[in-house]
């Protein structure tokens, strides 16, 4: 096994048809976006590397779970994630179909964890101040498609992103403006 590398993005939304419209993304029809990510994700993505989804995995989850599994099936990687505002069911408990995938460890609302030497917090929406803010912490966040502009050491690591470009990116590419 080689170097365990850190990954993140969020808001990969698969299956959701709408946001093509919504959050206008430069693709033809959903499939394509899907199978996009799907091949940018597994283009940099190990066996062994880990991946943090940071919210927002994909719609529709009742209605094609089958197709979230084989989705989730084809991407490489250790995958944990961080819960969303589309994660949930309406009493805003995890998805059971998102709940029944091979996460590495139990989904959580938001992460501590340390990259390029510093701490890190992972959260689906922006924070305001996190712990560690005033001690050089990271903030990585999605959920605002790239529309909220960054405050301090935080940033929107969204795949819409224009330097996520629909790729999981490592800390040190979505550091390297901030340092």
């Amino acid at each position: 096994m080689g170097f365990v590398r850190k990954l993140y993005i969020a808001d990969t939304h698969f299956l959701h048809e709408r946001l093509l419209q919504m959050q206008p993304r430069k693709f033809g029809s959903i499939e394509e976006h899907d199978e996009r990510i799907i091949s940018n994700w597994n283009s940099v993505v190990r066996d062994e590397d880990i991946v943090y989804h940071l919210g927002d995995f994909a719609f529709q989850l009742s209605r094609q779970a089958d197709r979230v599994r084989w989705y989730f099936s084809r991407l490489k990687g250790r995958k944990h994630l961080i819960i969303g505002n589309h994660d949930v069911d309406d009493d805003g408990n995890l998805h059971p179909t998102l709940a029944s995938l091979d996460w590495e460890e139990e989904p959580k609302w938001m992460k501590f964890t340390k990259d390029g030497g510093k701490k890190l917090v992972l959260c689906h929406y922006a924070i305001r101040e996190w712990q560690g803010f005033h001690s050089g912490a990271f903030h990585f966040y999605g959920h605002s498609h790239g529309k909220l502009p960054p405050m301090g050491l935080s940033r929107d690591v969204g795949c819409d992103v224009t330097d996520v470009d629909f790729t999981p990116r490592t800390y040190e590419e979505l550091t390297i403006a901030m340092k």
